[in-house]
């Protein structure tokens, strides 16, 4: 051991991060390693818009309702079983997924990832609060959230690569050695922890939580299709707010709360875990918008598609420990200089027009993952420094459910309005599945050829785009928005750099 480290330190801590990073970014790559897939599921599987969607959207719903649930039982039972298990389902379902004969057994499988998905995330994180010291955690997360921002902006990269070579079931069946690596190795490396006051579970709050979350990215996820003001999605909302406040009534009695409820009067969880929530909506919704517009407007391949987004995943990575450096400096400020950015990036996107090509997108591309990467060093240590080592595996699971909450807000509010604004876009005359999506409108150009599919397919670009516009001027919106929630909540004195770093465990406005 060096001379200078801490007896405390584990001395394989950073072959346990290898280890739990290439799990992470396996989980996070499966949230947008489809959105590049849409054009061959469609073909493939022969599977509608919802079904798309659905397939999609089945590994958010299932992976944000068991994130609690998840958490506390890995804090009770052990963080490497959770682990463990995690890997098993995570692998299974993706082996199954890779061989789906129709969109149905592919949402059924994605559910199972998902269920697979919410033992593996929150561990990640909250085994590394176990194995590295206070010194350290703050590096160790900021290289977790490095990976994190990998993963969300290398998933189209990875998937164009894979469809162009072999098939769409490439992208889930490539999951399998990976998981098998991490799985030996987590057995080797991964040291066991639990919660030492094992506290009786806490059923009621578990079908509560369960409930709740479930029924809120239901409603989310339902409402692009059915629209916001439909009885499926009021009544997903119902169920969800009835559910969460049961849920936390319950929490507020009950002596083996599975969730301490008093953590969130800590501003740098409470205000952290809303930034995570619009980082997630921000970059969701611009990506599933962004591999249409590669592919359907400017005619990119899925592989040409991705590659394209490479370096919104490079100029995170490089963000990533100026955004931590910078945290320490002037804390929480740091955040809102980030989410600038980010809404800057978002305006420039929005500048497209018709004519323009790839360079115009390049430039937003960029700047998005400047601001993007800067966001979630300090986001992240403010979360898990705020907790009690005891309370790793749920508090993880709390910040894992503000993603994915972030994730199917940003598809879905996005999508929504990237939706109603193409519709509204579009010329009179066109009707029917065209009026529904730029990939259905295109097809009915191709059968109809000649010069009216010509003028028919240029219209659904065009509108499109201009579509894409109002989408990330809403985008651009809520970055300001969360820039000012950072400013406002998360109060972080930059007084000392140990006040970013965790080092003083006490908050400001607490």
């Amino acid at each position: 051991m060096h001379p200078t480290e801490s007896p405390a330190r584990h001395p394989k801590r950073w072959l346990i991060h290898a280890v739990l990073s290439l799990s992470l970014f396996v989980v996070v790559v499966d949230n947008t390693v489809l959105n590049v897939a849409i054009p061959s599921l469609s073909r493939d599987l022969g599977a509608t818009t919802a079904e798309i969607q659905w397939i999609i959207d089945a590994y958010s719903l299932v992976f944000a309702g068991l994130l609690l649930i998840a958490g506390s039982l890995s804090d009770r039972y052990g963080r490497k079983r959770a682990l463990l298990a995690g890997f098993a389902l995570f692998g299974l379902g993706s082996l199954g997924a890779a061989f789906a004969d129709d969109a149905l057994q592919l949402t059924l499988l994605r559910g199972a990832m998902g269920v697979g998905g919410a033992f593996l995330m929150p561990g990640t994180l909250s085994i590394l609060m176990q194995v590295f010291d206070r010194d350290e955690q703050p590096k160790a997360v900021s290289l977790w959230g490095m990976v994190a921002m990998l993963g969300v902006a290398s998933g189209p990269t990875l998937g164009g690569l894979l469809i162009e070579r072999f098939w769409w079931g490439s992208v889930f069946l490539i999951n399998v050695p990976v998981i098998a690596v991490a799985f030996v190795a987590a057995v080797v490396l991964v040291p066991e922890s639990r919660d030492p006051a094992r506290r009786q579970p806490d059923v009621p709050g578990t079908v509560l939580s369960t409930l709740g979350v479930s029924a809120l990215v239901w409603a989310i996820v339902s409402a692009p299709e059915h629209g916001w003001s439909s009885a499926r999605t009021l009544g997903g909302l119902a169920v969800a707010v009835a559910a969460l406040v049961a849920f936390v009534s319950w929490e507020r009695r009950t002596p083996h709360a599975m969730l301490d409820l008093g953590l969130f009067r800590h501003r740098p969880f409470t205000g952290g875990s809303l930034v995570i929530v619009l980082m997630t909506f921000a970059i969701a919704g611009m990506t599933f918008s962004l591999t249409q517009y590669l592919q359907f407007v400017l005619g990119y391949t899925p592989l040409e598609a991705g590659l394209r987004t490479v370096p919104l995943a490079l100029a995170g990575a490089v963000s990533n420990p100026v955004g931590l450096q910078l945290g320490r400096r002037i804390g929480q400020w740091a955040i809102t200089i980030a989410f600038a950015l980010m809404a800057v990036a978002f305006l420039i996107i929005a500048a497209i027009r018709p004519g323009d090509g790839y360079g115009h997108l390049l430039t937003g591309l960029i700047v998005m993952g400047l601001g993007g990467g800067m966001v979630g060093p300090t986001a992240y240590t403010a979360i898990m420094t705020a907790l009690p080592k005891e309370q790793a595996g749920v508090g993880s699971a709390v910040n894992d459910a503000a993603q994915e909450v972030g994730n199917a807000f940003g598809v879905a509010v996005l999508g929504s309005v990237l939706s109603a604004a193409y519709a509204s876009s579009l010329p009179d005359g066109v009707t029917g599945p065209a009026r529904e999506s730029i990939g259905a409108a295109l097809a009915a150009a191709a059968a109809r050829g000649g010069t009216a599919g010509e003028a028919l397919a240029q219209a659904a670009r065009d509108a499109f785009v201009d579509a894409m516009s109002v989408g990330f001027v809403v985008g651009a919106v809520c970055a300001v928005a969360a820039g000012v929630a950072a400013g406002a909540l998360l109060r972080i004195r930059p007084t000392a750099a140990d006040r970013v770093a965790g080092l003083d465990r006490e908050p400001a406005g607490v």
